[in-house]
């Protein structure tokens, strides 16, 4: 036998040993979500990765020329988000120039979500274009931006508007889910095998193609299985397939997990367990009622299945984490079918996690004003929060943002359709994310101990909140002059350094201390503002006197976020 280095060469081993290393350590340094105590986070190139993320609109993606020059745009209406759904709101013409990439960094954007659509890559069953694919990475890393694709495979807000021509064409092969009153409607049964042959092949090679070009670079971060999934105007598949499974045997898979994790269950999946006395068998409706919320939970369970498979064929050319999205359910009386019905909603959380454990976590696509309720929900299980989709012209929801950065452990946030902006609407997202960054140390440092870091949302209807943080009770208040609120709403993020080490960033609140001890008072020494020029985040002013509330506390800005640090003194 021979060997396989036929003689001795230093030069040769050395390019062995060096072919070898970086094939390992490319391996070793692959994205991944890593559980530490009371967080999870995002690990890119071996460090915490926080994303400061924008969504694109669903197309723009479509065109390489469009993504990489604006130069003459084509006229094309200004949209509004309505319940989650597109709808005209003006007939002006974008005005921003230039490439999709460059208005990212303009927005201090670190992480872009695009679309990569079935009918994209695969336009002619088995014949791959990954060009655009390959545009995507190169643009996003010429600017030293991160990607995360969103698969648009088999359904796309609960339709399958994105699957290739000749899947469309085929209902025979590729059959659609059936509801009440309308028979077919054009979303693809979650009971067809070929479907889920043809999507999980398709992206099985659309992962192996992101391996293949990006593997040494990691540009790429996560991707997004699917997209807001769940049928529409009913609460299951009427098909006769679908029937027969619904009248069959609850899996015992399920059952197992509901069983080993009995009393842990989300508060709604366990009232309709209970409402059978907890049958351990039986059909659907024998072990959790007959409802449509019954329907909601069987219909959940054949897409996290579906879905899982996609995922796992992915991963297993290219091990990336993997989420998924919900189009959230709206209104006390919100319906299975007035929502995409399927979908990973709070309340089949745990039907997702036993249907897809390829599935790292789920998201909400948050439209609604109910921001910190969703954000509860969806981490009341000790999961991370991502939020890929949100509103992007509406100051507030920034607000609703710095606070997930600071309340909820987050890996990020993505505003969608962000590159419909135009630069007079900029400044509070840009603004918002330029201060992320620079705090990005400490947030990633702290993130799950409340002792050293927490956030607040204050209005006039709670216009104070007390934090205890370590060795202090930290008092946030809306700005009040002469006894009068001179403020209707306020946000922040409170971070404590050191023992008696502050840095906040936030607007129009006062933020006080007081020692737990009870025995000593606090008082406040050196502030110093930080402001941002040439690019950089530097110290300005030493705030005293009127600036710091007469030495009551952190007095921040009424206009725009500021950033101040404190050093906090105890005195009797």
């Amino acid at each position: 036998m021979k060997p396989l280095i036929s003689s001795p060469h230093p030069i040769r081993h050395f390019f062995l040993f060096l072919f070898v290393f970086t094939s390992f350590f490319n391996a070793q340094t692959l994205p991944y979500l890593k559980k530490d105590n009371n967080k999870v986070q995002l690990i890119v190139h071996d460090k915490p990765f926080l994303i400061m993320g924008g969504e694109l609109s669903n197309s723009i993606s479509g065109s390489i020329a469009h993504m990489e020059n604006r130069e003459n745009p084509i006229p094309r209406k200004k949209y509004a988000m309505i319940n989650g759904s597109l709808g005209n709101d003006s007939s002006q013409n974008m005005t921003y120039k230039g490439s999709v990439w460059q208005q990212m960094v303009d927005l201090n954007v670190n992480t872009v979500l695009a679309a990569v659509s079935w009918e994209m890559i695969e336009p002619e069953e088995g014949k791959f274009d990954f060009s655009i694919v390959d545009a995507m990475v190169q643009g996003a890393r010429e600017k030293d931006l991160k990607l995360i694709p969103l698969w648009f495979g088999s359904w796309k807000n609960g339709m399958s508007s994105y699957v290739p021509l000749w899947v469309k064409q085929d209902y025979k092969r590729f059959p659609r889910t059936q509801i009440q009153n309308e028979g077919s409607i054009e979303t693809l049964s979650t009971f067809s095998e070929a479907s889920l042959k043809a999507d999980a092949k398709a992206f099985k090679a659309l992962m192996a193609h992101i391996k293949k070009i990006d593997s040494a670079h990691h540009t790429v971060i996560m991707v997004q299985v699917e997209n807001e999934v769940g049928i529409h105007k009913d609460s299951r598949d009427r098909s006769k397939r679908a029937d027969k499974a619904y009248k069959s045997e609850v899996p015992k898979a399920l059952m197992h997990y509901l069983i080993k994790n009995k009393g842990r269950l989300t508060p709604e999946l366990d009232k309709l367990w209970k409402s059978s006395n907890y049958r351990t068998s039986g059909t659907w409706s024998e072990v959790f009622g007959e409802s449509v919320w019954t329907e909601l939970t069987f219909t959940s369970w054949q897409y996290a299945n579906y879905m899982n498979h996609v995922a796992k064929e992915g991963k297993s050319v290219y091990n990336l984490p993997m989420f998924v999205n919900a189009w959230l359910e709206y209104g006390d009386d919100a319906q299975p079918g007035n929502f995409p019905t399927g979908g990973p909603l709070p309340r089949v959380m745990d039907i997702w996690k036993a249907a897809a454990p390829d599935i790292d976590f789920m998201s909400p696509d948050i439209y609604g004003s109910n921001f910190k309720e969703w954000c509860d929900l969806y981490t009341r299980q000790g999961d991370p929060l991502f939020v890929p989709e949100t509103w992007w012209n509406k100051p507030k929801y920034v607000t609703y943002m710095l606070y997930a950065f600071g309340n909820y452990n987050t890996l990020g946030v993505a505003p969608f359709g962000i590159d419909r902006l135009e630069p007079e609407e900029y400044q509070p997202l840009r603004e918002m994310y330029r201060a992320v960054s620079f705090l990005s140390p400490q947030i990633l440092e702290y993130q799950g101990n409340k002792n050293k870091m927490q956030a607040f949302l204050l209005n006039k209807d709670t216009p104070t909140i007390t934090l205890e943080m370590d060795n202090y009770m930290v008092k946030a208040s809306l700005y009040k002059r002469r006894g009068t609120y001179r403020v209707d709403d306020a946000h922040g993020i409170i971070i404590k350094t050191d023992e008696d080490k502050f840095i906040i960033v936030g607007s129009k609140a006062v933020v006080s201390f007081n020692p737990k001890n009870g025995k000593e008072k606090a008082g406040i020494g050196p502030v110093n503002e930080y402001i941002y020029v040439n690019q950089k985040w530097q110290k300005g002013r030493r705030l005293g006197g009127d600036e710091t509330n007469r030495g009551q506390g952190v007095f921040l800005p009424v206009e725009g976020l500021g950033i101040q640090d404190v050093i906090v003194y105890k005195y009797k």
